[in-house]
């Protein structure tokens, strides 16, 4: 999962930055809003985390541009996804101030100063939103993966995953039964400054199937990876 922090506190936006690194997400952070908007235009983020009082202008300015673009054209899927979910974090604490926020298109509102395991806890709750999801797991046939835990069972047998193996899991089963090409992986996996092999998605790819079955990811020749339904995946061994 890949977010966007809007913070102008470099203070805030490094420890924040890291808080989700370490719960696995890759993470980029823009100190301005022409700079944010830059950034969403160039890469498709999961969330955005967003302060509101920032050097060029109003958080607030750039949720409702967000919130106004039309439907992405075809194969222009990195244009900036008007139903992204967006975390405001501010001092503003007046009700009338998350009230604008709310009813402004932002789908939580968390007042500074926080405790990063709230946010991250608000962070879960919104994707699961995004994803359709109502349990805070997400199972498929006898795999459970608990994105609060970072854990991963296979027939009740817990499963050791390295950060980028948990992220490249996850990012799959959400998406299942959509094909996601190479580069969309690598821009949900990794930040602008993070270094990346060109094979990086193929090496994780191999480990993820060395530790939890050859049948769970498929590859499409030439377009990238895909976990099926459950319905269309084979029947786990006896």
């Amino acid at each position: 999962m890949r977010a966007l922090v809007v913070e102008d506190d470099p203070g805030i936006a490094s420890g924040l930055a890291a808080s989700l690194r370490q719960a696995g997400y890759a993470v980029d952070v823009c100190g301005t809003l022409q700079a944010a908007w830059a950034a969403l235009s160039v890469e498709p983020f999961d969330v955005m985390l967003l302060d509101l009082g920032l050097p060029d202008g109003d958080g607030l300015d750039l949720l409702a541009r967000l919130r106004r673009q039309a439907e992405r054209p075809a194969g222009r899927a990195h244009l900036p996804r008007a139903d992204m979910p967006v975390l405001i974090m501010t001092a503003r604490d007046g009700v009338s101030d998350r009230i604008s926020g709310l009813d402004g298109g932002a789908d939580d509102y968390i007042v500074k100063p926080f405790d990063a395991n709230e946010l991250l806890a608000r962070l879960r709750a919104m994707l699961r939103r995004a994803s359709g999801r109502s349990k805070p797991v997400i199972e498929h046939g006898d795999l459970v993966l608990d994105p609060a835990e970072h854990s991963v069972q296979r027939a009740g047998v817990p499963v050791a995953l390295g950060a980028k193996e948990f992220a490249l899991l996850l990012t799959l089963l959400q998406a299942r039964p959509q094909v996601l090409s190479k580069s969309r992986l690598e821009s949900a996996l990794y930040g602008f400054g993070e270094a990346l092999d060109s094979n990086a998605i193929e090496v994780h790819v191999h480990h993820l199937r060395r530790k939890l079955g050859e049948s769970l990811i498929k590859t499409v020749r030439g377009v990238g990876y895909f976990i099926p339904r459950e319905a269309d995946a084979p029947a786990p061994s006896p």
